[in-house]
């Protein structure tokens, strides 16, 4: 009988450890997220204003605005992916 509670023990203990080290490792996480994020929102204020520009510029001017709003749109993508991934 001790044997079994000493091993239920030692399960339940491990089981605590892993738990705290999950915890930790979820916690890097969103913390990593959290700042990614922040990077995106940036990058996708950026494009909301090159969005606004392209409207309001001549038209040969437009078409570089317009590839560089393409190419930020894209970063903003690849990022929002990362993210989901590590959620």
């Amino acid at each position: 009988m001790n044997d079994t509670k000493d091993r239920f023990a030692a399960a339940l203990e491990g089981l605590k450890q892993e738990r705290d080290e999950l915890r930790v490792k979820l916690e890097l996480a969103k913390m990593d997220a959290g700042d990614e994020w922040e990077k995106l929102e940036h990058k996708f204020h950026q494009l909301e204003a090159k969005g606004k520009e392209v409207g309001s510029v001549a038209a040969d001017a437009s078409h570089e605005i317009g590839a560089a709003a393409k190419l930020l749109g894209e970063e903003i993508s690849h990022g929002l992916k990362q993210i989901a991934r590590k959620l």
